[in-house]
């Protein structure tokens, strides 16, 4: 994990797209400045509009200039970026203007980089063109966006169709979340702490909670989020991934295929959610107008161009087990949404209390510590602890406060990188370890598919909820039933 980046050529497909202009080239900027990128690595945008090359440096250059702090851009490093890029236009389902990307190579030797920043509808035709016009080699890698498919069949199709001209060890699968620093912090605390890592099992731990919570709507994505829904949309990547970074067993070293192993293990012990688990181990929920930061927001079903029958889900919450040994009997309690009052995706780890309690019996259900791993909007990781209320008159009150490692001011100098920077440049050092290998994103679909399939026959509707609420008032019964409650009502 420690080689130096190697230049490459990347080819972006999509490259005019939202992804590209709001996260990839601002991620790829950084990367140039802090000299991360190797001389001889060249951009090449493709797209189906027609631009001129300087047109295109343009538009990027103006993308980077409302989306890179006034503080971190100099003419000197957005020159030197820019100069980095061409541009091509090339109808991407058919073989013919395939030759531009050849052309572009002009035979050199640098390996290519594949991002494909489309559809995933659109992963099999580029493939095979690029593969029928001669662009790629042994050393060719591909990037791949999320979601892969709409259910295992589909992921299926999809995953063959690029398997069919790329190898796995040359297929990088982007879950962002992966590339979060907190979430690589999750590898070190648990694996390098003994404080921690003696204590994640079900001996120690009572219970675990995560949280994936958005502030937005659909964000004028009605034709892709409706026949999508939340459980698609972020429980079957970014959920499932927090969760196998949670539970998953220390591989055996930190390469890629050890890290994947174990995260596999997890997806193939997580209980599925059937028969009358339907009914007290998840809520399905939609959003109805409300106020989200004291803003008038309007439901589900009023917004632009809603089909105003629809039954998909912008909520889910619901409670699963990890079926071995270190986890038997702990419940992991998961939830997502839009239209939440904040915008929060947190990891809180709940440990036991001790057995033999000897403080206020008042204040006994303070006794536990708690492990917070904050992924946004801040990144850090808080431990809970309990100690002694100050003050000659409190007795031996307790009190619970934090042990707090936030990132901004341990490290007050660094920027914390986006995860797309750390992906990015993973995927140029040829490092799979923070990717989605196939079986992955299978066993996650199985698992989802059959969630799906029992709504579906059950013909379970979401329940309501009001737009900058945490959800279903059945939401919070599902976890309180069990004698615990979500992070924020304690």
């Amino acid at each position: 994990m420690t080689e130096e980046t190697q230049a490459v050529d990347l080819a972006l497909f999509g490259a005019l797209g939202d992804l590209a202009l709001r996260k990839l080239y601002v991620a790829l900027y950084h990367l140039d400045r802090e000299g991360l990128l190797a001389d001889e690595t060249r951009i090449l945008g493709l797209a189906r509009q027609d631009y001129e090359p300087d047109a295109f440096r343009a538009r990027v250059r103006d993308a980077l200039e409302h989306r890179v702090d006034a503080s971190e851009r100099t003419e000197e490093s957005m020159v030197r970026f820019l100069e980095r890029l061409d541009y091509a236009q090339v109808d991407f389902t058919t073989l013919e203007g395939y030759s531009r990307i050849t052309d572009w190579r002009d035979g050199r030797e640098v390996p290519m980089v594949i991002y494909l920043s489309v559809p995933a509808s659109l992963y099999g035709d580029i493939c095979k063109h690029l593969s029928g016009a001669n662009c790629l080699d042994e050393r060719s890698r591909v990037v791949v966006e999320k979601p892969i498919g709409y259910d295992l069949d589909t992921s299926i199709e999809i995953n063959d169709a690029i398997g069919a001209v790329f190898d796995e060890s040359s297929i990088y699968r982007i879950d962002h979340y992966l590339g979060k620093e907190t979430v690589q912090n999750l590898l070190a605390l648990r694996f390098a702490n003994p404080l921690f890592g003696d204590q994640w099992n079900q001996s120690k731990i009572s219970h675990v909670e995560i949280t994936v919570a958005e502030t937005v709507g659909i964000e004028g994505r009605w034709g892709y989020f409706d026949q999508a829904g939340q459980l698609r949309d972020m429980v079957q990547n970014h959920l499932m991934q927090l969760l196998c970074m949670i539970a998953m067993d220390p591989p055996s070293n930190l390469d890629s295929d050890s890290i994947r192993d174990e995260k596999v293990k997890v997806l193939k012990a997580l209980r599925p959610i059937e028969g009358d688990m339907l009914d007290t181990d998840v809520v399905r929920g939609q959003y109805v107008s409300g106020s989200v930061n004291g803003k008038q927001v309007p439901g589900y079903l009023e917004e632009e161009d809603a089909n105003t029958e629809s039954r998909t889900e912008t909520f889910v919450a619901f409670k699963t087990e990890v079926s071995n040994w270190r986890w038997a009997g702990v419940p992991f309690y998961l939830r997502t949404g839009k239209r939440m009052p904040q915008k929060l995706s947190q990891i809180v780890i709940h440990f036991r209390p001790q057995s033999h309690y000897i403080f206020d019996p008042d204040q006994r259900s303070l006794a536990s510590n708690k492990l917070v791993i904050k992924l946004q909007p801040e990144e850090g990781i808080s431990l809970q602890v309990l100690t002694k209320d100050s003050g000659l008159d409190k007795g031996m009150r307790l009190r619970q406060g934090p042990l707090n490692l936030d990132f901004h001011t341990a490290f007050p100098q660094a920027r914390i990188p986006d995860a797309y920077e750390r992906l990015l440049l993973e995927v140029m050092k040829g490092q799979q370890y923070l990717f989605v290998r196939r079986d992955e994103v299978e066993y996650a679909w199985r698992w989802v598919d059959t969630l799906i399939e029992g709504w579906e026959k059950r013909g379970v509707a979401p329940k309501r909820y009001p737009a900058g609420s945490w959800g279903p008032v059945s939401s919070i019964a599902m976890i309180t039933k069990d004698g615990y409650s979500w992070y924020e009502d304690y």
